[in-house]
C-alpha cells in the first residue's frame, strides 16, 4: 500500500515541488553562467506560471509569451568573447577526449570470474558485441547530442542525456536527446546517484494524446475549443523503485490537478505509467561540493574574471566612442541650438558674434592600462577552462618527453573530473545501450559487473594515466643505461616492449609473437650450437697485397 501512495499524483507533486525548491537558488547562478559564457543556450521560452514555481518550460513557445523570445539575439550584453570561445573549445575537447566520434572509446573484456579456458571464446564474443554497439553509436545522433550535453556540463556543471529506443525503421536503435538542465529537477539517492529525475514538458492536449495514446484525460480538458492551442505543464518522472525489486518507476502526470479546474467531478489520474529496468536519463556532473546535489562548473570558477573582462571591454568601447566622436561644449548665445547641430562633413554651424561657438572638450590625460588588465583576465579565463591544457598545441613540434609531460600534467588536473565522468556518464550510458540492444534481440543480456564482463574506457583521456606510467618507465630505462650493460641486462626487453605497447595503445598484432620459456631455451641452444668454439674460430683473411711494386698506368 505504501508503494501505491508514493505513486499517487498528489504525493508525486509534493516530491516535484520539493525538488524544485532545492534547485531554485541555482537558477540565478545558471542564468549568469549562460549569459556570459554560452549566450545561445539562455532560456528561450517562459512557460505559463504554475507547476510548483517551475515557470520556464521546455517546449518551443511553451506557455504565454515564450514564443516571443525564440530566435532573439542573445549576445547583446556580451562584449568579450573569450569565455564563449573557451567553452566551445573545452566542450569539443571533451568530445574528442572522452567519447570521440571516430569510435574506439570503450572495450569489454572477460572478468576474473571467467575460467581461463573460456576467456578466449568470451573475448571473441565481446569483441563482436563491441563492434555492434559501436555501429549503433555511429549511426545515431550521439555525437551531436553529447556535444550539447558537454556544453551544459562546462557551463553550469550539470548535464543530462536521454537515451531512448528508436523505432524499427531507424538506422540505429539509439535515439539521444540532450535535455537542458533548466527543464529538470533531481533527487539524489543516499549512495550519491543522481537518477531520480523530474522533467517538465509544455504540451497541448493533442500532444499528450499523441505521445501517450492510452492516457485518460479529464473530459473538461478535451471538450474546450482552446484545448488545441493551450499548453499544459506535464511532468515526466523516472524514480528508483523503493520496493526492493530494482528498476525505475515511470510516471507522467499534470503539474497541477486538472480536476480542480472545474466542478465536473473528474478525478485526478496519472497520464501514463510504466517501468524501466535501466533509467533512460543519464545525469552527470563536473564536480560536486559536499551537501549539494547539482554540480559546479569551471565557468562558475572563472565567472568573476569573465564578468570583469566583459565590463572592461565595454568601458574600452565607450571610451573609444568618446575618442572618435568627442565631447563638445558651446556658449549659450541664443543662436546656436545644440539640438539641431549635426557633425557631418560640409555642415555649417551658426554662432553669435564674439561667441566661441562649438568647441571640443579636452579629456584629461590618463595612462591606459586596459590592455594589461585584459591580457591577465583572458589568460586566467583560458586557464580555468583548460584551454591551454586540452586545446590545440601551439608549438609545431613536440618531443616525446614533452608529450609525456603534458599527458602527466593533464592526468593530474583532470583526475577527479574524469573519475566522475566514468562513474556518472560512461558506465550508465553503456549499461543503458546494452539494455536497449538486448531488448531488441541484437545482443544477449551482458552483465557489466566486473566479475563476468569488465567495461574498459579506452578513449584518449583514459590513456593519460597510462602514458604517464609509460613515461616513468622510459625515464627509469634511460637512467639504467647510465649504469652500464650489467644494469640494462637485468631488464626483460620483450615484456617491457609489450607493456609499453599496451600503455601507448599500440595494437598487439604489430608485435612479434611472444615466445614461451621452452621455445626461448631452444632458441638459445640453437644459437649456442651454431656458434663455433673459441679455439676453432676461423676468421676470413683477405689475400696479402704486394705493395712493393706499384703499377702505374703509362
Amino acid at each position: 500500500m505504501s508503494e501505491r501512495v508514493e505513486m499517487m499524483p498528489d504525493m508525486l507533486r509534493k516530491r516535484f515541488r520539493a525538488a524544485l525548491q532545492r534547485r531554485e537558488h541555482w537558477h540565478r547562478h545558471w542564468q549568469e553562467c549562460y549569459e556570459f559564457a554560452l549566450p545561445q543556450r539562455q532560456e528561450n521560452g517562459v512557460g505559463a506560471a504554475g507547476g510548483g514555481g517551475f515557470s520556464y518550460g521546455a517546449g518551443a513557445g511553451g506557455g504565454s509569451g515564450g514564443a516571443a523570445n525564440i530566435g532573439k539575439k542573445q549576445f547583446d550584453r556580451v562584449f568579450d568573447a573569450t569565455a564563449p570561445d573557451a567553452v566551445e573549445q573545452l566542450a569539443a575537447s571533451l568530445l574528442g577526449e572522452v567519447t570521440p566520434p571516430s569510435g574506439g572509446w570503450f572495450q569489454m573484456a572477460p572478468g576474473d570470474a571467467v575460467p581461463d579456458g573460456a576467456q578466449g571464446e568470451l573475448a571473441e564474443k565481446l569483441a563482436r558485441a563491441v563492434r555492434i554497439v559501436q555501429g549503433h553509436f555511429e549511426r545515431s545522433n550521439f555525437a551531436v547530442e553529447i556535444h550539447q550535453a558537454y556544453l551544459d556540463l562546462v557551463t553550469v556543471g550539470t548535464a543530462c542525456l536521454r537515451l531512448e529506443e528508436a523505432g524499427g525503421d531507424a538506422p540505429s536503435r539509439f535515439r539521444f536527446c540532450a535535455v537542458p538542465v533548466r527543464e529538470l529537477a533531481f533527487e539524489e539517492r543516499v549512495d550519491g546517484r543522481l537518477d531520480a529525475v523530474f522533467r517538465q514538458l509544455w504540451l497541448t492536449i493533442e500532444d499528450v494524446a499523441e505521445k501517450w495514446p492510452e492516457a485518460k484525460l479529464p473530459a473538461h480538458m478535451t471538450e474546450r475549443d482552446k484545448a488545441v492551442l493551450e499548453k499544459h505543464a506535464v511532468i515526466e518522472a523516472v524514480l528508483p523503485d523503493r520496493s526492493g525489486q530494482g528498476g525505475y518507476d515511470y510516471v507522467v502526470f499534470f503539474a497541477s490537478d486538472p480536476a480542480g479546474a472545474d466542478q465536473s467531478g473528474d478525478t485526478d489520474s496519472i497520464i501514463a505509467s510504466g517501468r524501466f529496468d535501466v533509467s533512460p536519463y543519464i545525469a552527470f556532473r563536473w564536480l560536486k561540493a559536499p551537501g549539494e546535489i547539482y554540480g559546479r562548473s569551471p565557468v562558475m570558477k572563472a565567472l568573476p574574471d569573465i564578468k570583469t573582462a566583459n565590463k572592461v571591454v565595454e568601458l574600452v568601447l565607450k571610451n573609444a566612442s568618446i575618442a572618435v566622436t568627442g565631447i563638445w561644449q558651446a556658449d549659450d548665445d541664443g543662436i546656436l541650438n545644440p539640438a539641431t547641430v549635426r557633425l557631418v562633413p560640409g555642415s555649417i554651424i551658426p554662432k553669435a558674434v564674439g561667441s566661441a561657438g562649438l568647441t571640443p572638450l579636452d579629456a584629461p590625460g590618463r595612462f591606459d592600462v586596459s590592455d594589461v588588465v585584459l591580457a591577465d583576465l583572458r589568460e586566467r579565463i583560458r586557464r580555468c577552462l583548460l584551454t591551454d591544457r586540452l586545446g590545440q598545441v601551439d608549438a609545431p613540434r613536440m618531443t616525446a618527453t614533452e608529450v609525456l609531460e603534458r599527458a602527466a600534467e593533464n592526468s593530474r588536473l583532470l583526475a577527479a573530473t574524469y573519475s566522475r565522468l566514468q562513474a556518472e556518464l560512461i558506465f550508465p550510458l553503456m549499461r543503458r545501450a546494452l539494455h536497449v540492444l538486448a531488448r531488441s534481440g541484437e545482443l544477449p543480456d551482458i552483465p557489466i559487473d566486473g566479475n563476468v564482463v569488465c567495461l574498459r574506457h579506452s578513449a584518449p583521456m583514459a590513456q593519460l594515466g597510462r602514458k604517464a606510467e609509460a613515461g616513468q618507465v622510459l625515464d627509469w630505462l634511460e637512467r639504467l643505461t647510465k649504469l652500464g650493460p650489467e644494469a640494462t641486462g637485468s631488464v626483460d626487453i620483450d615484456r617491457t616492449v609489450r607493456w609499453l605497447a599496451d600503455r601507448f595503445g599500440v595494437p598487439q598484432d604489430l608485435l612479434q609473437p611472444s615466445l614461451n620459456p621452452n621455445e626461448l631455451a631452444g632458441l638459445m641452444m640453437d644459437l649456442a650450437s651454431a656458434t663455433p668454439a673459441k679455439g676453432d674460430e676461423t676468421m676470413p683473411v683477405d689475400p696479402p697485397v704486394d705493395r712493393s711494386v706499384e703499377t702505374v698506368p703509362g
